[in-house]
């Protein structure tokens, strides 16, 4: 994303550069009543770009099938908003959003991509209002219940990371029960974080690893970076190598602190119903832009 100004903090050596944040719709049409906010979000449009004029085939043909991330991430932000923007109720555009992971899912799996990880249901989550919840637990069971069979049907074994148990019953069910049918499947693994905190999966993990510690089973001088990894929700899957933000907003929000240490960030003010195939094809583009060097120098410089 080239915002259209910048604010500049000045340092001795460093000059660094923080866009502005922006928001945008997409080109579908707009039903909802017309005011000078909404019309401002409709007007807002994205800079252009080499890749503006290249269709879907052509920006997937132009990548490299080398440089791309085995495993991506992504916090689906903007469903209220982009509800709200056309008048309707909020959560109108959770079910649109599910139009967007079906594209996403769809697109991972023809590029090869192994694993997809989506943040879904956050623990700051259960604040929201009683009937939002609910209506957000009646389409979680609704979306396993009617995407289970397409997900078995393309090879995709569904995980769910978080604390399960504040889940409804009703809700745990259908996320056991899709899980246990769809285990033999590795084509790709998608994850949904339901009830997650990442401060939560590291105390977890804490509690998990000083349980073996007292039980013997663990030396305290044997824990290193790589056994603390085997105690968090989402092993044995690696490390994303991306993590896409919708909506504008450039935070992690408590997804994954421990696994997104050399993850490379990605934001768009894209709100998640209008992110689709061609939105996660830029997204990809600006990846592999991306020099990763996780703390090596590739590049001979002068010191």
């Amino acid at each position: 994303m080239i915002p259209n100004s910048r604010l500049y903090l000045v340092f001795p050596t460093y000059r660094l550069t923080f866009p502005t944040p922006a928001s945008r719709l997409s080109s579908l049409p707009f039903n909802g009543p017309r005011n000078e906010e909404t019309d401002q979000h409709s007007m807002v449009q994205m800079p252009s770009s080499s890749l503006d004029h290249l269709s879907e085939k052509e920006l997937a043909a132009k990548l490299d099938p080398e440089l791309l991330p085995k495993h991506v991430a992504v916090i689906m932000d903007g469903n209220g908003r982009w509800a709200e923007l056309r008048g309707l109720p909020r959560i109108a555009g959770h079910r649109e959003g599910i139009n967007s992971v079906r594209e996403m899912i769809k697109l991972s799996l023809e590029l090869g991509i192994q694993a997809l990880t989506i943040y879904a249901f956050s623990q700051e989550n259960w604040n929201r209002p009683t009937q939002e919840i609910s209506a957000l637990m009646a389409l979680l069971e609704h979306y396993l219940s009617t995407e289970r069979a397409s997900l078995i049907e393309q090879c995709v074994r569904f995980r769910t990371i978080g604390r399960l148990e504040l889940l409804p019953p009703s809700a745990q069910h259908w996320v056991r029960t899709t899980e246990k049918e769809t285990a033999h499947l590795d084509r790709m693994v998608l994850t949904v974080a339901l009830s997650y905190g990442g401060r939560a999966e590291i105390v977890d993990a804490v509690r998990g690893l000083l349980n073996d510690v007292r039980a013997g089973t663990i030396q305290p001088e044997c824990v290193d970076e790589a056994m603390i990894q085997q105690y968090l929700y989402t092993y044995p899957l690696p490390d994303p190598d991306l993590l896409i933000r919708t909506s504008g907003e450039t935070r992690v929000s408590n997804f994954l602190l421990w696994q997104l240490a050399y993850t490379e960030l990605c934001f768009t003010p894209t709100l998640w119903p209008d992110f689709r195939r061609r939105e996660f094809l830029l997204a990809l583009h600006e990846y592999q832009k991306r020099e990763r060097r996780f703390g090596r120098i590739l590049s001979t410089v002068s010191l």
